[in-house]
């Protein structure tokens, strides 16, 4: 079926990164100047000056503010405005201004890999919709170029391999030896979401790093974050529906499940185990062998990031 052009989403994005990974300071960085200044980046020789970061990295920042949802642009993306989500982790008396506590690092991600408009074509792919256990870097690369041609890009072997790369150096610690700002690891490397796994011999003839997806329960998730999540790909991917499958919540992409990539018993006990919460549980889970459902409730409170981090009011 051809998509409507009036409600088709615009096609993901493989560059705008100026080829840089989101560093720690980055984001409360540009939280803060953008509360005092939402035309930071209409002057990029200003915004320098006042972010201490060189041209390329300037556009960076721009791009990964929007990226995570810090910050939405407006004025043609010449202005920024820091969004509820921002306000709530980085202001001042915010959960977690100076990014510091994993459960921000975990919300991030959950950020870049679950977005409906503009998705990043790496983060899309590799974590909502790759097949395979494992994969390589060639490998990875070849999928990609031929991911473009079905979606009509004209991306070159060069942006390819420079979104692929930004990819991997989110998560992956530098090995690069470089200049100290280059070989600086950005947060969600912490996470440990994608480890090596040896190597193998490529296509090619040489050797190379195998990378695998952390596959397993993470305690480190706290269920009221997982929960928030849950509700933010419901509303987003199922908006109007009171019901959802376990099966979507597990493996459909952006779900919850693969970008955490949980378990399907880790994500269905998490599911069953609604007496541990300290708030009103927002769905009902029902059971079944067939299918298990998860019914709204549409009386419960909105569970707020307040929830996640463990702080009063838990809802609105």
């Amino acid at each position: 079926m051809t998509a409507d052009p009036e409600t088709a989403l615009p096609a993901p994005r493989f560059s705008g990164h100026e080829s840089f990974a989101f560093r720690y300071a980055w984001l409360p960085k540009a939280y803060a100047a953008l509360t005092r200044n939402p035309g930071l980046f209409t002057d990029e020789e200003d915004a320098m000056r006042i972010l201490g970061i060189g041209k390329n990295m300037v556009r960076s920042l721009r791009f990964w503010i929007e990226a995570t949802g810090v910050a939405d642009s407006f004025k043609r993306g010449r202005e920024f405005v820091p969004t509820d989500f921002g306000h709530e982790i980085f202001a001042e008396d915010g959960h977690d201004p100076y990014l510091e506590d994993p459960r921000t690092l975990w919300l991030l991600h959950w950020k870049l890999a679950s977005r409906r408009e503009r998705p990043l074509f790496a983060w899309d792919y590799l974590i909502g919709q790759w097949p395979l256990p494992e994969f390589t870097r060639s490998e990875a690369l070849a999928a990609f170029q031929r991911e473009s041609r079905k979606l009509g890009g004209e991306h070159s072997d060069a942006t390819l391999g420079q979104h692929l790369d930004v990819f991997l150096h989110t998560y992956l610690a530098s090995r690069s030896g470089g200049p100290v700002e280059d070989s600086l690891d950005g947060p969600l490397v912490g996470l440990n979401f994608l480890v090596p796994a040896g190597d193998r011999r490529s296509e090619a003839g040489h050797r190379e790093p195998v990378y695998v997806f952390r596959r397993e329960a993470k305690p480190e998730i706290p269920q009221a974050l997982f929960d928030y999540c849950v509700m933010e790909f419901w509303k987003t991917f199922s908006p109007g529906e009171n019901t959802v499958s376990l099966r979507q919540m597990t493996v459909a992409p952006a779900s919850p499940g693969q970008v955490f990539k949980l378990p399907e018993d880790d994500v269905r006990t998490r599911f069953e185990e609604s007496g541990a919460r300290a708030y009103e549980a927002p769905y009902k889970y029902q059971p079944s062998a067939v299918q298990g459902m998860l019914t709204e409730r549409s009386t419960a409170p909105d569970l707020t990031l307040a929830a996640v981090y463990g702080r009063e009011p838990a809802h609105v």
